[in-house]
């Protein structure tokens, strides 16, 4: 007696989710390979907007790359620029002021606020709901408003030079920061009655999408995604940089691995960044924002050197061969939504489709930064 043999691959049927989607936030497609409404399998397909950001260092002097760093995460620029300007830094071994650092960690806090809120009000759009992103883009308004005073941009931030800052802050600034945390701790209460403690919400993203610890290893997972596995990861805890280790604040961590818990990840994350924008502002020293007798000419000495930072999305790391002269001899970027995305081909085997793309807006990509 002969069994009738199927043939699975007249049961299924290939879908461009992308590259031109509302979901997927940028020019990213991913070919889902569908039986029905589930996934059988899904493959990410990068590069559509790939600009050679790595190969472009190598052809401009290390000064005049900085502003391509804003190019990449441009929600969370200002986290690039540090990262970059941390990285020549310690290659030429430039100390720089102690005011200088502290706005450099208070601008970076409230760029991720920034972004966070971006990812916030899109997030709950994709999955329906239209009213949180007027609310989150009305806060975050007021944020880009300071920002703008002092760095001149609203987006793509170049704010760092080597050894400190473009420019101080001054008491507007100050006194404008202080009214803004104070207006968005008061607010957030709303933010969780109206979303987070909202029944649709919770059916959406309780028990869906989990990530275990072991597949965020294995992807090399890092930031929100990281952490809303159980895995109590922060560059900004376990490798120090610049004066974050004068600040007291915790790291949120959640166990559950679900969409659910990288939502309350960056939720918490909102208030851990306001602890640090006060902390900062209290304790803000007196100085210049420049160190004295700043080199005219970037040269770094001959050598190969890496610098990692926390970024809104997880660890940006860059590693930079010089070799002594006025331009990098290999730039490479190490940026977390690249591996963040890495996973969802293997967490999504067997999802269905519209919790898929609830799945996807947990991970929080930008694709600038994923193509670079």
């Amino acid at each position: 007696m002969n069994l009738e043999v199927v043939d699975k691959s007249l049961e299924t049927f290939v879908l461009n989710l992308g590259p031109q989607h509302p979901a997927t936030h940028g020019v990213l497609r991913v070919k889902l390979t569908m039986d029905g409404e589930y996934i059988v399998h899904a493959e990410p397909v990068l590069g559509y907007i790939h600009r050679m950001q790595e190969k472009m260092a190598e052809n401009r002097t290390w000064a005049q790359y900085m502003p391509n760093t804003a190019r990449m995460d441009y929600l969370g620029a200002l986290s690039y620029n540090h990262g970059y300007a941390a990285a020549v830094e310690r290659a030429m071994g430039i100390e720089v002021p102690e005011r200088a650092e502290y706005i450099r960690c208070i601008t970076v806090e409230l760029n991720r606020i920034a972004s966070h809120l971006l990812w916030f009000g899109a997030f709950v759009l994709d999955l329906g709901g239209f009213t949180p992103l007027l609310y989150a883009f009305d806060d975050r308004e007021h944020i880009l408003d300071l920002l703008e005073s002092v760095t001149g941009a609203r987006l793509t931030f170049c704010y760092f030079r080597f050894g400190g800052l473009y420019n101080d802050i001054d008491d507007d600034f100050i006194t404008g920061t202080r009214a803004f945390i104070k207006r968005l701790r008061s607010r957030m209460p709303m933010y969780h009655d109206l979303v987070t403690n909202n029944i649709i919400l919770i059916k959406r993203l309780k028990d869906i999408g989990p990530i275990s610890q072991d597949m965020a290893r294995r992807y090399g997972a890092t930031g929100p995604v990281l952490r809303g596995s159980g895995v109590n990861f922060d560059v900004r805890k376990h490798e120090p940089y610049s004066v974050y280790p004068e600040f007291d604040f915790d790291v949120p961590v959640y166990s559950e691995g679900d969409s659910m818990a990288r939502y309350m990840v960056r939720m918490d994350e909102i208030e851990q960044s306001m602890r640090i924008v006060e902390q900062g502002l209290d304790k803000l020293p007196d100085g210049p924002i420049m160190v004295a007798k700043a080199p005219k000419i970037i040269k770094p000495p001959k050598g190969d050197y890496y610098c990692a930072v926390e970024a809104a999305r997880g660890s940006f790391g860059i590693r930079l061969i010089s070799d002594g002269t006025n331009t990098p001899y290999r730039l490479k970027l190490r940026s977390p939504t690249f591996s963040n995305l890495s996973l969802f081909s293997e967490a999504c085997h067997g999802m269905i489709l519209a919790d898929a793309l609830a799945f996807m807006g947990t991970l929080d990509l930008v694709i600038p930064e994923i193509d670079r």
